[in-house]
């Protein structure tokens, strides 16, 4: 069995990729969910079973930091998310202004300094056909806890990833800018990353290209360059990525370019890194059995960790 060590897991230990409790919960009960407009003590948060989105996935989410008492990019989550119900053709019963009110008291009454929001809206309580619009109105919930996606020591050492087989659903079956309740393509992938001993797996759209991991998005460095895949390949726009290339790349004097790419340019990499807002940025050394660059965790890579540290930790933007 693979140990810790070589960033590799038992898969009889639970997994890293689990909600860990906050700093000031002495027990999971002390936690107070926002529910459709008021405060349930943890234990007795629920949703009706005939909800669309425990039936059906029906309905989207955002994950949130919390950094040193500031929302990191708040306002950009919440337009996403305004966007995916948009899509969705699913009204939320308050406002984007109501919703950022709700998220800042979530996270004041739970006491979270540093941590982790969980904002879900479903389409809400219907019948068991599929029609959505026989549901009486969305649920919609806050969740400010925290989150460890992989081990602490894998941010020194590196992630091991594979490739996955399954690939990632077609653009023109499911807009991949909706970060739909649904993801199940992405746990099917995730399922086989851990029966092969690691964390994660990076999946190709259906004409081969590269497209993101189950739940990152992927950059690779070639000659001090750094390229990501084009949102054409299938992916989330995802608003660390976006960080990435606006703000954290050009400020060590590197500009990122979006382009489609195959398996091979991970193999033939300097770096890979992956981003997203529970994993923030990870380096990559292997993907499968194969070395990436020196096997190590790499300095263009170090030095974005390191910048992106800076700006979250001294006064997360917020916008």
């Amino acid at each position: 069995m693979s140990s810790h060590n070589d960033n590799t897991i038992d898969k009889e230990a639970p997994s890293s990729d689990t909600v860990t409790l906050s700093a000031g919960h002495s027990s999971r009960s002390s936690l107070k969910i926002w529910l459709d407009g008021e405060f349930v003590d943890h234990e007795k948060a629920a949703i009706s079973v005939f909800d669309h989105g425990l039936l059906y996935g029906d309905g989207c989410f955002e994950g949130i930091r919390i950094y040193n008492n500031r929302i990191f990019k708040l306002r950009t989550h919440l337009e996403r998310m305004f966007r995916s119900a948009e899509l969705l053709r699913l009204q939320s019963p308050y406002t984007i202004d109501e919703i950022e009110s709700a998220c800042r008291e979530a996270v004041a009454v739970n006491q979270v300094s540093n941590g982790y929001i969980r904002l879900v809206f479903t389409r809400g309580v219907g019948g068991l056909g599929l029609n959505p619009f026989l549901c009486e109105k969305p649920t919609v919930f806050i969740i400010a806890d925290s989150i460890q996606l992989y081990p602490a020591e894998m941010y020194e050492t590196g992630l091991r990833v594979v490739m996955a087989e399954r690939r990632r659903f077609p653009i023109n079956c499911l807009d991949p800018s909706i970060k739909s309740l649904n993801y199940l393509n992405n746990i099917m992938a995730k399922v086989e990353a851990i029966d092969q001993g690691v964390l994660e797996a990076i999946m190709l759209n259906s004409d081969g290209h590269i497209s993101e991991g189950t739940g990152d998005n992927i950059f690779i460095i070639k000659d001090k360059s750094i390229y990501t895949p084009s949102t054409e390949a299938g992916i989330l726009h995802g608003i660390t990525r976006q960080f990435v290339m606006e703000e954290l790349a050009p400020a060590i004097g590197i500009t990122v370019e979006e382009k489609m790419m195959y398996p091979q340019h991970i193999l033939e990499a300097d770096e890979v890194f992956l981003t997203g807002t529970a994993c923030e940025i990870i380096g990559v050394t292997h993907l499968d059995d194969q070395e990436i660059g020196t096997g190590q965790v790499g300095q263009v890579t170090k030095a974005l960790e390191a910048e992106f540290r800076k700006r979250v930790e001294k006064n997360a933007p917020e916008d």
